[in-house]
């Protein structure tokens, strides 16, 4: 009877072992495998959006995380976005750095566990919400201001000009034209003839600087809110032949802008700084998925780019991150 006890004990204890090496394995197992880290940008197509992405992946590899890229094909597919972000967390997410199309997409997005298992770090786009740990990026009312000070210095103290923008209300968007409004009211001999919405429509940006020239035929400026737009408007005052006479600011600074303000097209851009959005994006994924604490709030600066400093040394830096 004795030895019967003592044998069932034994088995006891070993099994009891066997079950503890098991979970140690487990939780090792489960600490070694690599995170997940979800990307989600407002579209998946623009130099600005690759450049985030490219940046992004930088950060993965040092950081040795995966990295797993979701985005819409417009930039004004709100639901689309919500959706993948919802497709994120069922593909298993560990983290999301998020480019909001709208300030309520991850509200709408009625994930539990978002902001709190699952940390979110916003990118480009300021939102207000409980759910995100930290937001990278523009202060967009700062660069519309710069927008219009650049635009007045360019038409002087009396002219005309026009606004293109491309979405009614998104964030990004209603805060650069505050900064710009807000410049141009300082200068009370400039007048808005007109302000257009476009929906980051290329062709239809170039159709509206045709009818506003038509309409204003002494037009002065342009401020074009976002790169698409930019090139909508250069492409129009290139084919009239009226690059100097109509002078344009633009936002963003792609390939196609820089030529832009070679060719005498295009005077100036406001730059923002989409490799340091992506890269800090996903840093401060990691350190959140470590229990680091990240900052609430990194402004990634602007800065204005024109025929005669885009060539400096720090600006050629900024233009091109990619460049050794």
């Amino acid at each position: 009877m004795k030895r019967t006890t003592l044998a069932g004990g034994l088995v006891l204890l070993l099994l009891t072992i066997m079950v503890a090496v098991s979970s140690c394995t487990v939780a090792t197992d489960d600490a070694d495998k690599k995170k997940n880290v979800a990307l989600i940008v407002k579209m998946k197509h623009g130099d600005y959006w690759n450049t985030v992405k490219m940046a992004a992946e930088v950060a993965a590899k040092e950081f040795d995380v995966n990295l797993n890229f979701y985005a819409p094909d417009y930039e004004e597919d709100i639901l689309g976005q919500v959706e993948l972000i919802k497709q994120a967390i069922q593909d298993g997410t560990d983290a999301i750095v998020l480019a909001p199309s709208d300030p309520m997409a991850l509200e709408t997005a009625a994930q539990p566990r978002v902001g709190k298992s699952i940390p979110v770090i916003i990118i480009d786009s300021e939102m207000e919400s409980a759910k995100a740990k930290s937001f990278i990026g523009t202060d967009q009312y700062d660069s519309g201001l710069k927008a219009g000070e650049r635009l007045a210095q360019l038409v002087g103290e009396s002219g005309k000009v026009a606004i293109l923008s491309y979405v009614t209300k998104a964030g990004n968007a209603e805060h650069r034209e505050k900064g710009l409004l807000e410049a141009l009211r300082r200068h009370p001999g400039i007048t808005i003839v007109a302000k257009e919405y476009t929906a980051s429509d290329k062709q239809l940006a170039s159709d509206l600087t045709s009818q506003l020239i038509t309409e204003h035929p002494d037009l002065d400026g342009i401020a074009a809110l976002n790169a698409t737009l930019s090139l909508g408007a250069a492409e129009e005052i290139d084919r009239r032949g009226l690059a100097g006479s109509v002078r344009i600011v633009a936002i963003d600074s792609p390939s196609e802008v820089l030529s832009y303000i070679q060719e005498g097209v295009i005077q100036a851009t406001i730059t923002q700084q989409p490799f340091t959005m992506g890269y800090l994006g996903v840093k401060h994924a990691v350190d959140s998925l470590r229990g680091v604490q990240v900052p609430a709030r990194v402004d990634t600066g602007t800065k204005v780019i024109d025929l005669e400093n885009m060539f400096w040394s720090e600006n050629q830096k900024l233009l091109f991150p990619f460049v050794k």
